[in-house]
């Protein structure tokens, strides 16, 4: 049958999307495989010790459930916002002569748009990763200098 696919080009829907069916059905049938197979042939040891989390060697230490810093999700959010800016770059870059000046001015505004997201999140303090006691001892050390 895959014989007969590869003979001519898709001229049809069904066509089309029989490779990516194929492909659909061999991902479901390795990743049933091997769930299965380690079910079936893995040791099944009950002890305290395996149950533990593991984290990269070391005991744990802590409450698991504490929050998060809302740096970490500026952070996150900015690594977004780079990232987004590295994919639009691409295809204008592919475009770029074809588009001439138009597309200089374009990219132009997108990075001034872009640099001042930066430039608010650099102003919100997100790159600061010091803590909030160093930059109070930072605020009163300038203030007993400055009087």
């Amino acid at each position: 049958m895959l014989l007969w696919y590869f003979g001519h080009m898709p001229t049809t829907y069904a066509e089309t999307w029989f490779p990516v069916l194929i492909q659909i059905l061999i991902a479901l049938a390795v990743a049933s495989a091997m769930i299965g197979l380690s079910a079936l042939l893995g040791r099944h040891v009950r002890d305290p010790i395996k149950f533990m989390p593991y984290e990269s060697g070391m005991n744990p230490v802590g409450n698991a459930r504490e929050r998060f810093s809302v740096k970490f999700y500026l952070v996150a959010m900015v690594f977004i916002l780079f990232d987004i800016e590295a994919i639009f770059l691409y295809p204008w870059a592919v475009v770029y002569r074809q588009l001439r000046l138009f597309a200089f001015f374009e990219m132009l505004l997108f990075i001034v748009l872009v640099l001042c997201g930066f430039f608010y999140i650099w102003k919100k303090g997100v790159l600061d990763w010091s803590s909030d006691e160093q930059r109070r001892q930072q605020r009163e050390a300038e203030i007993r200098r400055a009087a």
